[in-house]
């Protein structure tokens, strides 16, 4: 309730506003509540004087409509559709205020000719009719349907003239439905926050308040018709067609897909639109912002203009606006782009990382199959995992903006796990070890070079010493023979570890190669 210069009214509103939170302070005195009959007198009052001034202004534009028909003619027309909307609502919420009388038994005291301001206290009258839980009654849906549709018809008067903008914003603020935060910030809708649990009194000035509402948006369009008003401070004179694409590149044979709108985004609508030399169909191509969508063939790879020409009414003038805009045609993508992320083929038996796309086509609208392959996390990342075969081929396919699918495929290798290589104390192949290192040392098979992280554990292996027979060991550590037969070997001697066998969760994978070592003790 604060900031800049305030009407009368407003600041009569803003002192109804105040008076509640002082009620509620003082647990509903009898004082407060007759200042609130007081304030609905005061509204009451208003609408009267309000009324009489809208009846003259209603006949001045009905005679200047008739003496000058090709000024007033559809001004009066339009205050005559005021008139018919403000009067519909304006009967509508006396009938509540009835009704809202009737159910709490209050009555005119024939003395004072007022009504019984301090009885009139209760909150249950509109509570029980148009709410029920969080939710509104059939009555409550009623209320809010009449104040919508009286809002449609005058915003539909509005529309017709772009000068009437700025009036349309200020009645729009005016009759603001939108949910209001209470004390603890959680949004609630508007009739709850106006009217839920109010005394009746409230309730009845609020309803005098809203009618007061309609009659000075009366007499604002009426002046507005008159001609009384400042016009506009921007001017469609002052705007261009803008064209908005759906998207900045086409592909040949696909149709453009669009809108067209004027500068300062609006809701006027035009009175005709040509595009291309075409004239389009309004009742069609305008949607409820008051843009026109477009739809028709772009043509070929390229650059391409598009002309045409927006008309609209300012002031019951045509005024028409040029379009001229420029979009690029790009070849059609005809093949995708799919890569291993690891190297050009496929190891058989593990995860390959695979990163596929398709030019010009974004992630959601393309899908690749192929035998082992499943999609994973992130944009274009799937991952395979071939099981037979020397090959395997992927295929992808993608939808494009206009409903067509184009595809591709590749070819890839499929290859097996490389012959892992047996280890000792960190060496492979020959090595020269001490006697103790080979007795307690734990042999393993590793791939040497290979990009993928894939462990290997020994479950058998051979061990032959110079001059004694060889010996099998399970799992990756000498057995008591091993050791037996590498105490009695002189210092010097070969030792030969082969026929290495591992497994891993995945693939099988082939015998390790051998290390020779040669004792240093």
């Amino acid at each position: 309730m604060a900031g800049g210069k305030l009407s009368a009214r407003q600041k009569m509103i803003n002192l109804m506003y105040l008076v509640f939170i002082a009620m509620m302070a003082m647990n509903m005195s009898k004082e407060v509540l007759s200042a609130f009959g007081l304030m609905e007198t005061k509204f009451a009052n208003a609408n009267e004087s309000t009324a009489n001034r809208n009846e003259a202004m209603l006949m001045d534009l009905s005679t200047k409509g008739t003496e000058k028909p090709e000024e007033f003619k559809i001004p009066a027309a339009r205050a005559q559709q005021v008139q018919i909307a403000s009067d519909k609502l304006f009967k509508y919420i006396e009938t509540i205020k009835v009704d809202l009388l009737r159910a709490g038994d209050y009555k005119v005291d024939p003395k004072t000719g007022k009504l019984p301001f301090e009885a009139m206290d209760k909150t249950d009258i509109l509570d029980e009719a148009w709410f029920t839980g969080d939710r509104l009654t059939k009555k409550g849906d009623e209320v809010m349907a009449q104040i919508n549709a009286y809002k449609t018809a005058i915003k539909k008067i509005l529309a017709t003239d772009e000068s009437y903008r700025g009036e349309s914003e200020s009645f729009e603020k005016s009759f603001s439905l939108a949910k209001v935060p209470n004390k603890d910030g959680k949004e609630i809708d508007y009739l709850n926050a106006n009217f839920q649990a109010f005394p009746a009194i409230a309730s009845y000035t609020k309803l005098t308040a809203l009618q007061n509402d309609v009659k000075v948006t009366e007499a604002n369009l009426y002046s507005l018709f008159l001609g009384n008003t400042l016009s506009e401070a921007t001017t469609l004179n002052n705007y261009k067609a803008i064209v908005l694409a759906d998207k900045s590149a086409f592909f040949a044979g696909e149709k453009f897909q669009g809108r067209v709108v004027i500068g300062k985004y609006a809701n006027v609508p035009p009175t005709k639109l040509m595009v291309q030399g075409i004239e389009v169909d309004l009742s069609k191509a305008i949607d409820s912002t008051g843009a026109a969508t477009l739809d028709f063939n772009v043509g070929n790879v390229g650059e391409h203009t598009i002309n045409g020409e927006f008309t609209f009414i300012e002031n019951g003038k045509e005024l028409p606006i040029p379009i001229v805009a420029n979009y690029v045609v790009v070849p059609r993508p005809n093949s995708a782009t799919i890569s291993a992320d690891k190297m050009n083929v496929v190891y058989r038996g593990v995860d390959n990382p695979m990163t596929i796309s398709f030019a010009g086509v974004p992630d959601n609208k393309v899908s690749a199959s192929g035998p082992g392959l499943k999609k994973g996390s992130g944009t274009g990342k799937y991952s395979m995992v071939p099981t037979s075969g020397r090959e395997v081929t992927i295929n992808v396919t993608a939808s494009l903006d206009d409903g067509s699918k184009v595809s591709d495929k590749a070819i890839f290798r499929i290859k097996d796990i490389p012959k892992p290589a047996g280890r000792i104390a960190g060496q492979t192949g020959t090595a020269k070890l001490p006697r103790n290192n080979v007795e307690i040392g734990k042999i393993e098979a590793v791939l040497e070079d290979f990009d993928f992280d894939l462990p290997l554990t020994v479950t058998e292996f051979k061990i032959k010493i110079e001059g004694k027979p060889s010996v099998t060991c399970s799992g990756n550590r000498l057995n008591g023979s091993a050791k037996s037969a590498l105490r009695s070997a002189p210092r010097g001697s070969q030792v030969q570890i082969f026929d290495i066998k591992s497994r891993t969760n995945g693939p099988a994978i082939k015998p390790a190669s051998p290390l020779i070592i040669e004792l240093t003790n």
